[in-house]
């Protein structure tokens, strides 16, 4: 899979673990959304969660023990952040280039960075709103994103 903006390429050869319940996964499925539930109460994202129910727990999959994805956990738990993860963090970007370009005017070539970073975050929005996962009158503000 190609980048909308570079020349690269990408990530290649990436491969999910096995869907079935691994062997040497000693958790059920209860003490899996207790363990989601208290890293979502630590307020740590989706990503992080599952990173580490991997790392510490020897987790490879949530969805192949519980029968739900870790959003859907969130989601019941009424622990689901009000922004999708992705979008927040290219939102956040935004505001850190915002930031940088305030103290260095000169910097033309990260304005065209940020004007390729908003328009990322236009096109996903578009895509949230389609789906139902952002209200329909969600709508990204450039001074909003520097306050936050």
């Amino acid at each position: 899979m190609g980048r909308i903006h570079t020349h690269r390429h990408g990530k290649s050869h990436s491969i999910r673990p096995v869907t079935s319940g691994s062997s040497w996964v000693s958790q059920n499925s209860a003490e899996v959304k207790e363990l989601v539930e208290k890293y979502a109460k630590e307020d740590l994202s989706p990503s992080q969660i599952g990173i580490k129910l991997r790392d510490q727990h020897a987790i490879p999959l949530v969805k192949a023990i519980t029968k739900k994805t870790l959003m859907q956990i969130l989601q019941e738990k009424k622990l689901k952040p009000e922004l999708p993860e992705d979008l927040d963090n290219i939102i956040k970007k935004a505001a850190g280039l915002q930031k940088h370009l305030k103290t260095n005017k000169a910097d033309n070539r990260n304005v065209r960075s940020l004007e390729l970073i908003e328009a990322k975050v236009h096109r996903l929005s578009v895509y949230y709103k389609r789906t139902g996962q952002l209200p329909k009158n969600w709508k990204y503000k450039s001074v909003v994103a520097q306050l936050e």
